[in-house]
């Protein structure tokens, strides 16, 4: 069916683009072909078109799996706006009372609704269940598919009972889509989804137009924060912080020293939350302070800077907030405050939490922690996570790349590591290795009698400072691994057994000293050819424009256009 099916064609007739995005096509053809398939693709990369054609496209109504009630509501605005007549996707949840519910299932019988977004918890209400089995499926969407691993920064349980749900309601194929998941996390949605022999397709995660930054955060953090947002004046921006009371507050200060900034966070009524987004789409306001619960969905491409107030709970949770800036390719600013007694207080947050969540919790923590201390290239680092090779030294677009800090010989560090990785058999963990190098006998070293081995102790000359940066640069460098199955526990690389038998030099840069960092180097955004006093001219036409036609201002112009008219003329 495919090969003859013109995509294009459907392509340009229903969202009027010319041409697919990466590997759109090839997903869609997939689908169609009646197979399963696995997306990972970055914020920003177009992993709605990837259900939303083919659902066009078959017979019968494609059920997606959604786990926000504002982000279903934009896509079916989306979906419905492009098509002639209204009902080609609507959505099911709590938000919905019976006779909207019932007209939602009269368009799916009448064969009007191609598109029915659910969030999980209504997909297993016995009613809908019923419903859909009367249905034609033409296939099953799991969006924000991380949602179902432990492992992924945003765990529902109700993501859980999808696939038994699948098997209740009716065989079609599934096509899970994600924009941040590790391997670990990987395998897991697979596995719960039963689609192990899913086609996958991997987008590079490298978002070559973000700059990364990490900065202390000292007594004086409200201080440079409005320095910061000053000076990026009249620019969208979004500040993370992980609890309400903290979003009130520095909402506060920022209205007090004239920021145009409101607070978001899941504890507000649905009136003002409503208002507070339209608000940050319409350019009404240029700050918004929340908690995660905002920016899923939240389609505005012309975010300039995310910032982390706190650092957050884990690396797939930054890597998904940092990548709402910039998604239009124009500059994206993504900073973070990082103290190590936030990572303390996140970690008292989980006592008594069960033991199994706090060890993932404490491990994610570690991930996040290792990355802000550290000296190696941010993008290198954030990569590497995803199990993605990036192979340059400098990427130019961090702070650590801007300012490279001074490398070490540590050949000999990485010998002793190596060595006692395989000594412990390759059956523990970064921190209980490091005590066996250094020779810490703790209650677990001796109950495993590892203070009797020949290598206990053979790093103690070393400074105890370089432990953590020769683990982690190993592992980036492919001489060792972490284990998928039990996450964390360190393994020896083909590479790693190559440099016991051969060793040779081994550069590393030590981590960053938080206590004495001089961070007025920082790159405050890209510099550019532009006449600035056109641009701002183009701006403010655009925002009237905007208004007039009641629309977001990037609807009428996107920065990126008024960039190159302010450049080329």
């Amino acid at each position: 069916m495919t090969k003859t099916l013109n995509l294009t064609e459907k392509l340009k007739q229903y969202f009027g683009f010319d041409t697919f995005k990466g590997d759109q096509e090839a997903i869609i053809r997939n689908l169609l072909d009646g197979n399963d398939s696995f997306v990972l693709m970055p914020t920003g990369g177009g992993k709605s078109l990837c259900y939303q054609l083919p659902s066009l496209i078959m017979d019968g109504v494609a059920v997606v799996i959604s786990p926000l009630i504002a982000l279903m509501k934009n896509q079916v605005d989306v979906i419905n706006g492009i098509s002639e007549e209204n009902g080609v996707a609507h959505y099911i949840n709590s938000s919905l009372n019976k006779a909207a519910i019932a007209q939602v299932m009269e368009d799916i019988r009448s064969g009007k609704t191609k598109l029915l977004y659910v969030a999980p918890e209504s997909l297993i209400k016995p009613d809908n269940v019923e419903f859909l089995k009367s249905v034609k499926i033409s296939f099953y969407a799991i969006d924000e598919a991380h949602c179902i691993s432990e492992w992924g920064h945003d765990f529902r349980p109700e993501y859980r009972n999808i696939r038994p749900m699948i098997n209740c309601i009716g065989q079609a194929p599934v096509i899970a889509l994600t924009a941040t998941a590790t391997d670990k996390v990987r395998t897991d949605i697979k596995k719960s989804l039963g689609i192990l022999d899913a086609k996958e397709f991997k987008s590079s995660f490298n978002r070559a137009n973000l700059y990364y930054e990490v900065r202390p955060k000292t007594n004086d953090v409200d201080k440079e924060l409005i320095k910061f947002i000053k000076k990026n004046e009249g620019k969208s921006g979004i500040v993370y912080c992980l609890s309400r009371k903290k979003v009130e507050e520095l909402s506060a200060i920022l209205q007090a020293n004239n920021i145009k900034a409101a607070a978001y966070h899941a504890g507000l009524d649905n009136i003002p939350r409503s208002q507070t987004q339209d608000d940050f789409l319409m350019e009404r306001i240029d700050v918004i302070v929340a908690t995660i619960a905002f920016g899923m969905g939240i389609d505005k491409p012309d975010v300039r800077f995310v910032v982390h107030y706190d650092i957050p709970k884990s690396l797939e949770g930054y890597y998904q907030e940092t990548g709402r800036a910039g998604r239009d390719g124009g500059e994206g600013y993504c900073l973070a405050f990082y103290s190590y007694k936030d990572i303390q207080k996140l970690e008292k947050f989980m006592e008594g939490k069960p033991v199994a969540e706090q060890d993932i919790g404490r491990q994610l923590l570690k991930e996040t922690a290792a990355y802000a201390e550290s000296s190696v290239c941010r993008r290198k680092m954030l990569l590497h996570y995803f199990g993605e090779e990036y192979h340059k030294e400098n990427c130019g677009n961090c702070d650590n790349c801007n300012r490279p800090a001074e490398k070490i010989e540590a050949q000999k560090a990485l010998e002793i590591v190596l060595r006692t990785i395989i000594a412990l058999k390759e059956n523990f963990r970064q921190e209980y290795v490091i005590d066996v190098v250094t020779g810490n006998a703790t209650d677990d070293v001796v109950s495993h009698r590892h203070d009797q081995l020949e290598v206990f102790g053979e790093g103690e000359e070393e400074r105890p400072k370089i432990w953590n940066p020769v683990i982690r640069q190993a592992l980036i460098s492919g001489y060792i691994k972490k284990n998928i199955e039990n996450y964390g526990i360190l393994k020896i690389t083909d590479k790693g057994k190559e440099f016991i038998e051969h060793p040779h030099s081994f550069m590393i840069v030590e981590d960053a000293d938080f206590d004495n960092v001089d961070y007025d180097g920082a790159s405050e955004g890209k510099a550019s050819a532009l006449d600035e006093d056109l641009y701002r001219i183009l701006k403010t036409l655009r925002s009237k424009v905007a208004k007039r036609h009641n629309l977001p201002p990037y609807v009428i112009f996107q920065d990126v256009s008024l960039e190159q008219m302010a450049t080329m003329y």
